[in-house]
């Protein structure tokens, strides 16, 4: 005579089994479109940093530029 409880608990574990395949599957997905989405938004990425540093040398020529007629006009 079988087990009952070994029985049920076997169900329960395939049961798991299954959901959690189907849970990695979906992770799995999941990633692959976050690959295709930093993919898409390579060119937005690149293009930030090129608007940063092109800021950042504004900002560094400005004050330059301000530092130089501060310094002229004494």
């Amino acid at each position: 005579m079988e087990n009952p409880h070994a029985e049920r608990q076997n169900v329960l574990l395939q049961r798991i089994i299954k959901n959690a395949d189907k849970c990695t599957e979906t992770v799995v997905e999941l990633n692959h479109c976050l690959e295709e989405i930093v993919r898409a938004n390579e060119h937005v990425r690149i293009a930030a940093e090129l608007v940063t540093k092109y800021r950042k040398n504004v900002q560094y020529n400005l004050e330059a530029t301000r530092a130089a007629e501060a310094t002229s006009e004494e």
